[in-house]
């Protein structure tokens, strides 16, 4: 039996409609809408082998909008993915399903990304594409050739991170990206019209990318359009005009079904108008035989490949396997102990973002692997070294990406550059702005992904630019984040030590929190341990006989060491402590943290910042010394004085207190 285009495309519509209506939840109408779109794009154009999900040179596919999420496991469990069963289907939106309400990134599963926060597919996109122009450029063009596919809805180029990485995208002419705008103009709400009226060919083609329209349900507009967008020397966005819920009587085009179950009745007549004549999740075997057909090509299209590089680039081979594949780290802890010693021998007073832009200078030299960047503001938070070489459209060959003013961009960008393998992206800004970062961090977090965001002037330490700039509330919130580590060293032996622990880190991002401000080194001896990956380690005690425990981190080490000095003129003792990851050290044993916190000390918290995070170490007596005000504009100095955080007050808090 000859099967129909249309039937292919019937099976994705149907799977989509019966898992969302046994749910009692989802969005039926994109699936519907986009069916003939992805349909071509598995059939004709996408590299792929559901055999091998991992293949590095694999084109992505990016459901950016991820609400039409059955879209996506509707492709991969007909494509012949084992990750996605039709048992996995049926428990769409339930609790343990990899069928989750929204794509949530799983490797080895074909599903490339977690999406659903709109737009930020598009960002991870951006970022896949990028990496795919760097690896290109350190093997070979032969080795690594793929492409970077994206379904964006009208909702996801509303979001302002679609301005951010598509304009990156633009001005990188990343040729080897192509979204698929499904133009459709229905929102939630209602008609498109009720809030936007963009020129979308104008805004593309202002940020250097090419604009095709197609009708979304001609199959063969849509693979001419495909075919011309892949010759493109820019990125292109091909326009689907597209009807959402296509084959529904009474509710295509109309909101009624974006985001709910098309109920049984209509469904009924869905089936009628569509022909098709089955019971619920039942794909006619003929039709599942041919997307068996559509998968199976993607493994003779791998063996092609390796055959390539067995014959032509054998040493190739070697390196994608081993230095980017699978990176061997012991290089990487040779390199910071030797570093360690160094700085033990000069003691140097340096801001730690200059000893974080020491670390990564030492640190590139043998990881290859590693891609920096900023969004702007290089030269203040030093993320740019002097072996930093800027990737262009002209060159892809560097390690360092200039973002731009783009915070939201370029952290979606980095979770692209991570997604795709072979890199380990870092990026920069003041951590004022990492609030614009944030959405792209708690994704990271939730993927699990190795990458590093660099925060610099982290505190009040920023002095004359005063409260806009000076974080409070933002330690607390990314503490807040589960599954990421947030760094705040205090000198440049613990900077170096937590660029160490996050470069180790295998399903945890990190966050490095950096001071405008110099510090002076507070190592008390030359010991070859990470002390940092523990999360906190004593610094000095002045007797064993101490009663008084001091917690600090950053730039407030300093200060807790200057306090403690204070209290031994009054003949008090106390012992500091530097916490730079709190994450890390409430993770330890019941025991490490009782022997290092002492339950009977009376536990004094300083930090240039909320307390919010720290009252869980303070029991009835301690203290929580810290900030919950926004900030002044003075020099750095004049402003911890004004908030108090003074050894001469701190002291004095401290003696009132144990007096009540």
């Amino acid at each position: 039996m000859n099967v129909k285009f249309s039937q292919l495309s019937n099976a994705i519509r149907f799977l989509s409609i019966d898992a969302v209506q046994k749910a009692n939840s989802g969005h039926p109408g994109m699936p519907m809408g986009m069916a003939d779109v992805v349909t071509v794009l598995f059939k004709y154009h996408l590299r792929f082998n559901p055999k091998n999900p991992n293949w590095i040179n694999r084109d992505r596919f990016i459901l950016s909008a991820g609400h039409g999420s059955m879209l996506l496991y509707s492709l991969l469990y007909l494509s012949g993915y084992k990750s996605i069963s039709i048992e996995d289907i049926k428990k769409f939106r339930q609790l343990n399903s990899i069928c989750a309400g929204h794509p949530e990134y799983k490797k080895g599963t074909g599903i490339e990304t977690t999406t659903g926060p709109l737009g930020q597919g598009l960002g991870n996109a951006v970022g896949m594409a990028i990496a795919e122009e760097i690896l290109k450029k350190k093997f070979n063009s032969n080795v690594i050739n793929n492409k970077t596919y994206v379904i964006a809805s009208d909702g996801d180029l509303m979001e302002g991170i679609s301005h951010e990485s598509m304009s990156l995208a633009g001005h990188l002419k990343l040729k080897n990206l192509i979204v698929f705008f499904d133009n459709n103009k229905i929102s939630i709400d209602g008609s498109t019209s009720l809030s936007v009226s963009d020129n979308y060919k104008k805004r593309f083609e202002s940020y250097g990318w090419n604009f095709l329209e197609v009708n979304g349900h001609n199959e063969k507009q849509i693979s001419k359009a495909i075919y011309k967008a892949s010759k493109s020397k820019k990125p292109t966005v091909i326009s689907c005009k597209t009807v959402i819920g296509f084959g529904s009587p009474n509710k295509s085009g109309k909101a009624s079904s974006h985001g709910s179950p098309l109920g049984d009745d209509e469904i009924a007549l869905v089936r009628k108008k569509l022909k098709w004549n089955t019971e619920p999740f039942k794909i006619p075997q003929e039709i599942l035989d041919e997307w068996k057909k559509i998968g199976d090509k993607g493994e003779l299209l791998e063996k092609k490949w390796k055959e390539t590089i067995d014959k032509k680039y054998p040493k190739i081979k070697f390196k994608l396997e081993e230095d980017y594949i699978n990176s061997d780290l012991d290089k990487l802890e040779q390199l910071i102990e030797k570093e360690k010693i160094k700085y033990f021998d000069t003691k140097p007073s340096l801001a730690t973002r200059q000893c974080s832009m020491a670390a990564i200078e030492s640190i590139s030299d043998i990881l290859p692997q590693l891609i920096g960047g900023s969004a702007d503001l290089s030269g203040s938070n030093n993320t740019k070294t002097n072996n930093s070489t800027i990737i262009n459209s002209k060159n892809f060959n560097g390690n360092y990406i200039h973002y731009g003013v783009r915070e939201h961009g370029m952290a979606s960008v980095m979770n692209g550059l991570a997604l795709y393998n072979g890199i380990i992206p870092y990026g920069g800004t003041f951590l004022i702005f990492s609030d614009y970062c944030k959405p792209s961090i708690r994704l990271s977090a939730l993927m699990g992904l190795k990458v590093i965001y660099i925060f610099s002037h982290d505190s009040i330490g920023l002095g004359e630019d005063g409260p806009t700039h000076q974080p409070i509330e933002q330690l607390a919130g990314l503490r807040a984040i589960p599954n990421l580590n947030v760094f705040r060293p205090a000198d440049i032996n613990e900077t170096l030590e937590c660029w160490e622990i996050a470069l180790k880190s295998k399903n945890t991002p990190s966050v490095i929190v950096l001071s405008r401000q110099k510090v002076p080194y507070i190592n008390p001896n030359n010991s070859k341990k990470n002390k940092s990956e523990n999360g906190a380690y004593e610094v000095k005690i002045t007797s064993h006989e101490s009663k008084i425990t001091l917690i600090a981190s950053g730039t407030e080490v300093e200060l807790a060491l200057k306090v403690q000095n204070k209290l031994e003129e009054n003949n008090l003792h106390s012992k500091v402590i530097s916490m730079p990851c709190m994450e890390l050290f409430d993770k330890q044993s019941e025991k490490f943290k009782k022997d290092l916190l002492e339950e009977d000390s009376f536990v004094v918290t300083l930090e240039a910042g909320s307390i919010t995070s720290w009252q869980k170490y303070v029991k009835n007596k301690g203290l929580n010394l810290g900030i919950d005000q926004f900030g002044e504009s003075a020099p750095y100095k004049e402003v911890y004085d004004h908030f108090n955080l003074t050894e001469e007050k701190i002291t004095s808090f401290i003696q009132k207190k144990l007096r009540e």
